[in-house]
């Protein structure tokens, strides 16, 4: 039977690319599932199981009956708990009443954008950058504005740049810190520097923290550390290993938080309750201790992986220092990024993620590699890898 047309589509729905990882990644199952052996590089998800104190706590949850709803800004005593959180990692205080819990931190960049963006209005990211911050401009009908970024700038955005490319349709600039797809911090006072820049423009820095913890050799400074207005969000699913669980957070200028919660109310009504009360139990000694364990399994993945590429050819030309990915230049290679990742997956089993899901500058020359397998695993995706370059 012949598909249906779709008789009216809004335009912002055609404007939304895909993600050209997905397709490597369903040609990937299909290979799996006729026999062959897959290295995957491509995901962007820990390959750890929430830990056992988080699933613990859930059930209990679901045993005691809390599956309503909770109150739109949160379960006071998870924003209590995220409160305690900054105080101990980051010496920071944290009104709880500025924290709102939300459904990942997808939810929370498009509460925030909700709240900031009218139509026409411009928001800077950078290229390279993760592909979804565009698009949820896109859906309130603003531009999100992507700057190329190149390794002077360890591919992170800073207020010399914010100057030359702010404008009067520009409401925010969007970073994150650790980034993805290249794992690198912006500098303390970078970060400090951009948050005065965009509030003398009566605008906003927003500050992606998700993959805060899952840093190596250094600590990241939260942003709050330098202001209260800012907006940061961050998220369960990295470094406390809850993807599936879709929860996260805002911490919001308090000015702010009744619009965030409105927008709440309306548009997601509330977290995920089992999801918040399991969340609590990411905050006890037990549960801090197992992630750490992973963070240092994290590190030593990317201390074998950074050099093995590099070896084989790669250009990694600035060491990240968080997240769990290599963004490498494959030009030395000779082939295209888009070629070379449908060919490691066909003639070498192994599946990367092609730059060109990150933004246009310069996605034909990099691919992005995801340590998110074990390090067994990374050996023999690196020998594949080997052996497909001819250098075996």
């Amino acid at each position: 039977m012949k598909k249906p047309d779709a008789w009216h589509l809004a335009r912002r729905a055609e404007d939304i690319a895909p993600f050209h990882v997905m397709e490597l990644l369903a040609k990937a199952k299909q290979l799996e599932a006729m026999g062959e052996t897959i290295i995957h590089m491509e995901v962007g998800e820990p390959d750890f199981p929430t830990a056992s104190p988080i699933i613990r706590a859930g059930q209990e949850a679901l045993a005691q009956g809390y599956t309503g709803y909770s109150p739109a800004l949160g379960l006071p005593a998870l924003r209590e708990a995220i409160a305690g959180h900054y105080r101990r990692r980051y010496e920071v205080d944290v009104d709880p009443s500025r924290i709102i819990v939300t459904c990942g931190a997808s939810g929370a960049l498009q509460l925030v954008l909700g709240v900031l963006v009218d139509i026409g209005d411009e928001v800077l990211m950078t290229d390279p950058g993760y592909p979804c911050n565009r698009h949820f401009v896109r859906l309130f009908e603003g531009h999100g504005r992507n700057v190329a970024v190149h390794r002077d700038t360890r591919y992170q955005l800073t207020a010399e740049i914010l100057r030359a490319h702010w404008t009067r349709s520009t409401v925010a600039a969007l970073v994150a810190s650790p980034a993805n797809p290249t794992g690198t911090i912006i500098d303390e006072e970078e970060l400090e520097a951009m948050i005065e820049y965009a509030r003398r423009q009566k605008g906003f820095l927003i500050v992606d923290e998700i993959y805060h913890g899952l840093v190596y050799g250094k600590q990241a400074r939260t942003a709050l550390a330098f202001s209260d207005e800012v907006f940061v969000i961050n998220s369960f699913s990295k470094y406390f290993g809850m993807t599936g669980w879709r929860l996260g957070w805002i911490v919001a200028p308090p000015a702010y938080v009744r619009m965030l919660e409105k927008l709440q109310q309306n548009i997601f009504i509330c977290a995920p309750t089992p999801a918040q009360h399991a969340a609590l139990a990411a905050f006890t000694p037990e549960a801090e201790a197992i992630f750490e364990k992973r963070r240092e399994t994290f590190g030593q993945r990317k201390d074998f992986l950074l050099p093995a590429l590099r070896e084989l050819g790669f250009d990694i030309p600035v060491t990240p220092e968080g997240a769990f990915y290599l963004y490498a230049n494959c030009e030395r290679l000779g082939i295209d990024s888009m070629e070379l990742s449908r060919r490691l997956l066909k003639e070498a089993g192994v599946a990367i993620t092609p730059g060109i899901d990150f933004g246009s500058f310069g996605a034909s020359q990099h691919v992005r590699f995801a340590y998110t397998t074990s390090l067994e695993q990374l050996h023999e995706g690196v020998e594949r890898i080997a052996r497909f370059l001819g250098q075996d």
